[in-house]
């Protein structure tokens, strides 16, 4: 199987091969389809399997289908647990709207929000946050969720053992109730299934442990 036959539009296509990827890797040929439908999905795969790439293509081409001109508002939502795994998400999604005019924030805690909110202002398509920063600039009226279109909850397992589902429980109310929700998890114990069944609609799901 290739990228083509996913059916990957053009710009993302380009790009993907520019990076040198050739053939997709299990958790991308079984994700991608899924998200590219519609379809809330539950992944179980191991760190470093190609997940981000399993959810960040086909989220990039759906909001390019379905972007409006005009609309600022962010479409896509990724929470993971860390700034440096944050900053890496970051890094995938430039590298695969290379051809895109798809415009990102990057939001985590530690340093000063200024810049973060700044960015917001000026509109952007993508966040990709911690959830703390998140909900304390959700908050303060600094950036608005109401239309998300995409949820990505990446390194679920993580996020929860270090006590962030309160915090994202809270984000979940600033999120429109009709959005598609992406859960990726390294492990899947029975809190973190409960936890992804409470938030996800009808979900596929995909086990490669």
């Amino acid at each position: 199987m290739t990228f083509e036959d996913l059916k990957i539009i053009k710009p993302i296509l380009q790009a993907v091969q520019e990076i040198g990827y050739n053939t997709p890797s299990p958790i991308q040929q079984q994700a991608i389809p899924i998200v590219l439908s519609g379809n809330d999905l539950i992944g179980c795969a191991q760190t470093g399997t190609g997940k981000t790439a399993a959810f960040a293509i086909p989220a990039l081409q759906r909001i390019t289908e379905n972007k409006k001109t005009g609309n600022t508002a962010p479409k896509v939502l990724v929470l993971t647990p860390t700034r440096e795994l944050a900053g890496q998400i970051s890094e995938n999604f430039t590298l695969f709207s290379k051809h895109l005019r798809i415009r990102q924030s990057l939001i985590y805690g530690g340093v000063s929000a200024v810049n973060q909110i700044a960015i917001l202002k000026k509109g952007v398509d993508v966040i990709i946050a911690t959830p703390g920063r998140l909900l304390d600039l959700a908050g303060q009226n600094q950036v608005s969720l109401k239309d998300i279109e995409i949820l990505v909850l990446d390194e679920a397992d993580t996020m929860l053992d270090m006590g962030f589902i309160n915090d994202i429980k809270k984000i979940l109310a600033f999120l429109p109730t009709k959005r598609q929700t992406l859960f990726f998890s390294a492990t899947m114990p029975s809190s973190i299934r409960k936890f992804a069944t409470s938030i996800l609609k009808q979900p596929q799901e995909i086990n490669l442990n």
